[in-house]
This record gives C-alpha cells, sequence and structure tokens, in this order.
C-alpha cells in the first residue's frame, strides 16, 4: 500500500515528506471532503517537495458541473499536481458520473498524458444522497480514469468502517483491480483500522487525521506519519 498524506500548507507538505508519506496530497478541509485548496498553494507545494514525490490535489466536492469540473482540473494540473481528485458528491445518476469524469480526463489527459485522474464516491453516500461508490469502478474505466476511492463525504468523525464493512470495502476493491484501475481507501482513518486494510489490499490509503493526533483541523506531525508508514 502506498500512504497518501494531505497538507493544505508547504510546511506542512514537509512534514508529510519528511515522515514517508509516498503521494503528497494538497486539499482545503474548509471547504469540504475534498475541498479544493488555492493554485499557488500546489504550486508552492511542489516547489517545496520538487520532484522527490508524487503531488496530489483535489478540485471539490462536486455537483453535476462538467465543465467547471473540467476547468478546476485542469488548473490543478497546470499548478503541478500528478493526481487529480474529484468527489462525485451532489452526481447521481451514472450518466452524470461518466460525463463528468470524461470530461474531467480528457482536460487532463490533453494536457499531459501522465497525470492522473483519481474519481472518488463516498461511503456514506446514503446520506448525502450521492451515487454509490460501487458503480465508480466501471464508469471510471469507460471514462478513463485511473484511480477509483471512496472517502466520507461527511467530517463529522465517523469513519468509512462506519458506513461500508470490510467484505464490501474488499469487493468494491476487487471491482477497481478487476478494471486494470488503482484503488484507494481514505475517511477517518486509524491505526486500529490497518489490520483490516492490510486484508482488504487498497493500493492506496489516504489520511489527515491519524497524522494530525486525530484531529484534521489540527497540523500534520512528521512523527505521526512516520509511525504509520512503519507500521504499514
Amino acid at each position: 500500500m502506498k500512504l497518501l498524506v494531505s497538507p493544505i500548507s508547504p510546511e506542512e507538505a514537509i512534514a508529510a515528506h519528511k515522515g514517508g508519506a509516498d503521494i503528497i496530497d494538497v486539499k482545503n478541509p474548509k471547504e469540504g471532503s475534498l475541498g479544493a485548496n488555492f493554485p499557488w498553494v500546489i504550486r508552492s507545494v511542489k516547489e517545496a517537495i520538487g520532484s522527490q514525490k508524487p503531488i496530489s490535489a483535489t478540485i471539490g466536492d462536486f455537483n453535476y458541473k462538467p465543465g467547471t469540473a473540467s476547468l478546476a482540473a485542469l488548473g490543478a494540473a497546470v499548478a503541478g499536481a500528478h493526481y487529480i481528485k474529484v468527489g462525485l458528491y451532489d452526481v447521481h445518476t451514472e450518466e452524470q458520473a461518466l460525463d463528468m469524469l470524461t470530461n474531467i480526463t480528457r482536460s487532463v489527459k490533453d494536457l499531459d498524458p501522465s497525470k492522473k485522474v483519481v474519481a472518488s464516491g463516498y461511503s456514506d453516500y446514503r446520506r448525502i444522497n450521492s451515487i454509490s461508490p460501487h458503480l465508480l469502478p466501471a464508469i471510471g474505466a469507460r471514462a478513463g480514469v485511473d484511480v477509483v476511492m471512496v472517502d466520507t463525504g461527511i467530517k463529522d468523525g465517523r469513519s468509512t468502517f462506519e458506513f461500508m464493512d470490510e467484505e464490501e470495502l474488499t469487493s468494491f476493491t476487487d471491482a477497481i483491480r478487476d478494471q486494470g484501475l488503482e484503488s484507494a481507501l481514505a475517511g477517518t482513518l486509524k491505526f486500529g483500522d490497518l489490520p483490516m486494510l492490510r486484508r482488504i489490499r487498497p493500493d492506496i490509503i489516504g489520511v489527515r487525521g491519524m497524522v494530525c493526533g486525530g484531529d484534521r483541523t489540527s497540523v500534520i506531525r512528521e512523527e505521526l506519519v512516520s509511525r504509520l508508514k512503519s507500521e504499514m
């Protein structure tokens, strides 16, 4: 498994990098689960880390606005992100999801085919009235994305494991792998979840709160990133 850590500043990015994170994921928790940060923050993180680690960037928890999302994705790619993550938060149908992801992927790949698009569904999709993440592996493959993930849409301390059990997450991860894509799991993960995560075997796990001492509004601590990486 690769470790993706989500800083909000160059200082946090350096702490995540020194702690051993494999992917540095720039986000803005003030704007939601996959809240977008500013292009200059992505650029400054890229400059701070250099070419040592791939940079990821979230572009937001989106409703059905494929044009807006495509422009945001292109902006993140131009700013220096290698992974561009979009949350299908208020997207309700397979047709809407396919339209969103196809156009986002085109906007990114037209710029640089080596960059990767990450499509995120939500484990708590029922309480936010969003599309089921189980539909995304097939849709993502048709759209040409590279990674399919699941996160929690509402950040209230409840974990992905409260909404999708081990069997369901294993099935989700296997379906992604069967489509030839990479899988990622996130959503208020805890150190105690590591044995289950090893059994599920996602390609990537995404964290913030876990390496902030349990409070995602606090700051990333290098020693917690290092501990997590070693326990993984």
